[in-house]
């Protein structure tokens, strides 16, 4: 079986953690910030160093392209760099230069392949700095408006994303995007972000899909009183309602399936004032799970709530969902394939995370790989994976790109 460096892997993931590096480990590398911009001056520099074409798109998603011996779609293979506040060194950017790494390896050993390979960079795939999370691979995928993604003023006030972006000097043509005429398959390598594979001691996460999930907001409104003068049997406080329904909820959800995941996340007390009884609390419910029946099932939950809770009023509106994701059964194949043929022990499994993924899957045959985070955990400059399972993930990345150049 073919193998990558691991020396180039490591090097890679040590050189790009310089990129918005805090004193304390991990990054702040925020979409089209001069991190992000530094970032991909490094990645533009080495592509073009490996002797392949470099385009951008009208939203600055970065193609390096290397030919193939045939006039075929091309195969592409990447993730994003930007990161959220406080991150690590391994979400999103691992899909990148994993993804480069087998460039570089394909290039070096002159490894024929018949298709094309691109090695891709999504722009402000996280949202921390101009929301929403995955906007450039929805604005392509049709998801989101263009015009009115370019409008949305980055968190907490400043500039606007079609602002930054302008400023980057990665603004391309409309007609370099990701498109079913010039591409046919997507690979996206990344870590778990979550404990399942160390737990079970396994190296690679074959990834079948992206499982879907609901989110909605629930509310309590009761009455202001004072909290000295109010007698407890006359209080109608939506704080304690809340708190009934959330115990309520956990337990009740707890029943349905023991893959189902739920989150209270975001809680709003009003008037929040330490000596007022609330009278407004808002909470959010964030539940996901790869059937849709299991789903279905927490809507009815919460449909079912009672309309009063000690004397306070209930309602609820959905926030927004998504529909569970099925990657394509052939891509599939390739992964686990190269998976068994490396002798790696693997596990097939869903994403519970959103990923651009999700989004290229509507309109190429696409996959994921994934592998393993340490203690589970992601989103935080603690994030971490071995040396040798990203070197694991890249040549797993590598085996199943060279299976779907020569059967695709």
């Amino acid at each position: 079986m073919l193998q990558v460096s691991k020396e180039r892997m490591t090097e890679k993931i040590q050189t790009w953690s310089q990129f918005g590096k805090l004193d304390g480990g991990g990054i702040t590398r925020l979409s089209l910030s001069e991190a992000a911009l530094e970032a991909r001056a490094e990645f533009k520099k080495r592509v073009l160093a490996l002797g392949m074409t470099l385009e951008t798109d009208d939203i600055g998603n970065m193609y390096a392209t290397y030919p193939g011996s045939e006039d075929l779609p091309r195969i592409v293979m990447g993730s994003h760099m930007d990161s959220v506040r406080n991150g690590g060194n391994y979400d999103g950017i691992y899909g990148v230069l994993s993804s480069l790494e087998v460039a570089e390896t394909i290039i070096k050993e002159k490894i024929a392949l018949r298709h094309p390979i691109t090695v891709m960079v999504w722009t402000n795939e996280e949202g921390a700095r101009f929301e929403p999370a995955m906007m450039s691979s929805g604005i392509v995928l049709g998801k989101f408006e263009k015009d009115v993604m370019l409008a949305v003023e980055e968190v907490g006030g400043g500039i606007t994303f079609g602002e930054a972006l302008e400023a980057s000097g990665y603004v391309g043509d409309a007609k370099n995007r990701l498109n079913e005429k010039d591409y046919i398959a997507y690979f996206e390598p990344h870590i778990e972000q979550g404990p399942v594979l160390e737990e079970a001691n396994l190296e690679i996460g074959v990834v079948e899909g992206v499982v879907g999930m609901v989110n909605y907001d629930i509310i309590l409104e009761g009455v202001s009183s004072h909290a000295g003068t109010t007698p407890q049997s006359y209080r109608k406080d939506a704080l304690r309602a809340a708190s009934k329904v959330i115990l309520t909820l956990w337990e009740e959800l707890s029943k349905l399936d023991s893959e189902l995941v739920f989150t209270t996340g975001e809680i709003q007390c009003k008037p929040n004032i330490h000596t007022v009884v609330p009278n407004y609390v808002k909470f959010t419910l964030d539940s996901r799970h790869k059937d849709p029946e299991v789903i279905a099932q927490v809507v009815k939950v919460i449909e079912n709530l009672p309309k009063d809770v000690y004397g306070c009023k209930l309602s609820y509106e959905e926030h927004w969902g998504r529909k569970t994701i099925r990657f394509d059964d052939e891509m599939i194949g390739f992964v686990e394939g190269a998976t068994k043929e490396l002798g790696y022990s693997y596990k097939p499994m869903y994403s519970g995370a959103g990923h651009d993924a999700q989004y290229v899957s509507e309109l190429l045959k696409a996959v994921m790989i994934f592998i393993p985070s340490k203690d589970g955990l992601s989103h935080t400059v603690v994030e971490y994976s071995s040396p040798e399972e990203t070197y694991n993930g890249a040549n797993v990345l590598l085996n199943a790109l060279i299976h779907a150049d020569q059967e695709l």
